[in-house]
């Protein structure tokens, strides 16, 4: 695999060049070679795999993608502190999908999301990672004497004169069985490690332009390809042309046609030129398509008595009794992905008598297990092995949910077995945008009793089109009402309900997922309510959190912050979440630019995750997490007329720019290590954001904005 390969004599000078070039004039050069001999290897069957090289390197492979978020250096961090690494030691690998082709112990599940990584794996690493330590000292003591008790591992990968990866020391490993009992997990000692701010593992590569992102990757005699799908949502091919002026190949790939030319710019223009020779068959509901429509049916939910598929979730008490003093409706729309790196994906196959015998894939994915899966439902590859599908994870520019996906990899599998050759297929910006699978909208009435001591009544009402429903499953959909159940308020007489909203708009996994809207909907409500009997919103929460310590000491830690403090009390507002096993708290405080549209100045979170493996990870996903929650609560939507979407770019689906970032600060509630979980971040500092700036814009103006965004309609222009 060979990254900027020129087809010729022609200079190619793109950012990734120019940052090589500049790297190599300004630093010293350093070479680092692996090993490819198995005998070090620490396998533990747990879910990661320890390799250990000649010089001492050890590399962590697990199954987890890293997209921008720090996993590979949060999870390196855990392997580390046990097995007493210094850090300038430490590695990481993608995991290959089937290990047990390879020799190696299996992962389970590979998929990122859910901000689940680190819960996911922070109890199997570290026992993954204390059996190899016991293999190493049970090594010592096979080679050199004594008992693996007697042998203690030493910070930099040392015992005593021996370092973990000398030769003969490495071979007598492989004579240590991987069950071998490493007896308790713990961390010895002070967090060496883990809980420290070290440098991310990624971040040099993504400096100096060596890292190999999805949209990257080159291969010897590859072709290039794009596509364009029908301009309404969810159409098919009907017809479409053979072939094109400039074009290797068209090929009818039945929900899009795909383009294949000898670089992608040119298959992308190709491919957009043929847009009106194709004819399309489209969907036979438009209206299950339409924004409009889809607006009037889920008021005709809320309004129903009771609504078809209706689920009720924590009923307690007599909560219709009680609820008289505030009944509001919130809204939030459909939004896109918009990663930075625009969906692709490379095939190779490989025939043997016209047959596909072996599938290759280079992807940006946090979907890996599904893949062997998506290549098996291709025609004529059902019958392929593990052994005959290979899936290398490369680096993602940006997921959020898109990549778990697996429509843009099943295009490109069919390209390959047309083409019979590696293919690399890139989706233009606007097909990404007008074909993405998009976070559900959603309409949310609450409906709330209280007085000064704490809300006595709730009832809510979530309608939103649901993913689960979509694709077949039970019209439950649990993601559908996180964020409005499993409160940590007290709220004696209480009641949840969720309907699916039925729609043909393609549904998907959207970052902070169902808290992303119900977050604003609660925070939003209880908020309300609190101004409306005269009292201060951290103090009101304060009062219904009597059986949560941890969520106590969180708003207890906000409001006494001076970063808190320092912002106006007519101008900031404030928002709790608790999901994700973490605790979020957020202030910000907004003001109005020249064109009176909202903008937020300052804003402070505290956050509680438990155990803290890097706290600079910590307060870049809180940074990032903002970013993503100022933009969709100010300007993103997407709306739909007659299945066609309103956004094709950047250009209608305005984002955050340097001139808009408030200034941000943390504060991070540590766990105690030997008891405490990790809880999720990637995705925690989302959900707080949209209701901390409605609460605030209330404060400043007296008007309450109960459906996103803020500024619709705004571009990259305003």
């Amino acid at each position: 695999m060979r990254a900027n390969t020129a087809k010729n004599d022609t200079l190619v000078m793109d950012r990734r060049s120019f940052l090589a070039g500049a790297a190599a004039a300004f630093m010293v050069p350093v070479t680092l070679t692996f090993s490819s001999r198995p005998a070090a290897a620490a396998t533990t069957g747990v879910g990661a795999y320890i390799r250990i090289d000649d010089a001492n390197n050890v590399t962590l492979i697990t199954g987890q993608t890293e997209m921008g978020q720090g996993i590979a250096s949060g999870l390196a961090q855990i392997m580390a502190e046990e097995l007493m690494l210094d850090w300038g030691q430490v590695r990481f690998e993608h995991a290959p999908v089937n290990p047990q082709v390879y020799g190696l112990p299996g992962w389970g599940l590979q998929l990122t999301g859910g901000s689940t990584s680190t819960m996911m794996w922070y109890t199997p690493l570290r026992t993954a990672s204390a059996k190899a330590a016991y293999r190493l000292r049970a090594a010592a003591a096979l080679t050199y004497g004594g008992t693996p008790d007697q042998w203690s591992l030493l910070v930099g990968g040392k015992l005593k004169h021996t370092t973990y990866g000398e030769q003969t020391f490495a071979s007598v490993l492989g004579q240590i069985g991987n069950t071998t009992d490493p007896g308790a997990v713990s961390f010895a000692g002070t967090k060496r490690i883990v809980g420290q701010p070290v440098r991310r593992i990624d971040l040099a590569g993504k400096v100096d332009g060596s890292a190999i992102f999805g949209a990257d990757v080159m291969l010897p005699g590859m072709v290039f390809a794009s596509v364009i799908h029908c301009p309404t949502i969810t159409g098919t091919v009907k017809t479409c042309p053979t072939s094109a002026t400039g074009a290797l190949k068209v090929v009818n790939l039945g929900n899009a046609v795909g383009v294949v030319a000898t670089n992608t710019w040119a298959a992308m223009r190709i491919a957009s030129s043929l847009q009106s020779k194709v004819s399309w068959t489209l969907p036979s509901n438009l209206a299950l398509l339409d924004s409009t429509a889809l607006a009037t049916a889920a008021q005709a939910l809320q309004d129903a008595a009771t609504p078809v598929n209706l689920k009720s979730y924590e009923t307690a008490g007599t909560p219709d009794d009680k609820v008289g003093q505030l009944d509001v409706t919130y809204k939030t729309p459909f939004l896109a992905h918009a990663c930075m790196e625009v969906l692709n994906a490379t095939v190779s196959v490989t025939k043997t008598n016209g047959v596909v015998t072996f599938v290759e894939l280079w992807l940006p994915t946090q979907g890996q297990s599904f893949v062997p899966g998506t290549v098996r439902s291709v025609p004529g590859l059902s019958s392929l092995t593990d052994a005959q599908i290979k899936v290398n994870s490369m680096l993602c520019g940006g997921g959020f949910g898109r990549k778990i996906e697996q429509d843009y990899v099943l295009q490109a599998v069919k390209l390959a077995v047309a083409m019979g050759k590696p293919v690399k297929l890139t989706w233009s910006r606007p097909q990404d945008f007008k074909n993405d699978k998009y976070r559900p909208c959603a309409s949310m009435r609450v409906r709330l009793g209280g007085d000064v001591n704490g809300i006595t009544g709730m009832v809510y009402r979530n309608i939103s089109a649901s993913i689960s429903f979509q694709q077949g499953a039970n019209p439950e959909d649990t993601g559908a009402v996180a964020g409005a159940v499993k409160l940590p308020y007290s709220i004696p007489n209480r009641r949840v309900e969720f309907t699916p909203l039925p729609t043909g708009v393609p549904l998907g996994y959207w970052r902070s997922v169902g808290e992303s809207y119900n977050t604003f909907a609660v925070e939003s409500a209880i908020d309300e309510l609190a101004l409306s009997l005269g009292q201060d919103p951290i103090d009101y929460r304060l009062r219904m959190l009597t059986g949560d310590q941890r969520a106590t000491a969180l708003l207890q830690k906000l409001k006494n912050s001076p970063n808190y403090t320092a912002m106006g009390a007519t101008k900031r507002g404030v928002a709790f979440l608790k999901g994700f096993n973490s605790y979020v708290a957020l202030a910000v405080e907004v003001g109005l630019d020249s064109s009176s549209r909202i903008k937020v100045t300052k804003a402070h979170y505290v956050i509680d995750c438990g155990v803290v493996i890097n706290p600079n990870s910590v307060e870049a996903q809180m940074q990032g997490g903002l970013v993503h929650g100022i933009y969709s609560a100010l300007y993103s939507r997407v709306t739909f007329a007659k299945g066609v979407p309103s956004v094709s770019n950047f250009s209608n689906y305005r984002v955050l720019t340097p001139r808009d970032m408030p200034k941000v600060t943390v504060d991070i509630l540590e766990g105690d290590p030997t008891t405490a979980m990790p809880g999720g971040i990637g995705e925690a500092g989302v959900p707080c954001v949209a209701p901390a700036i409605a609460n605030a814009y209330q404060r400043l103006s007296g008007t309450r904005v109960r459906e996103l965004p803020f500024h619709p309609g705004m571009t990259m222009s305003d």
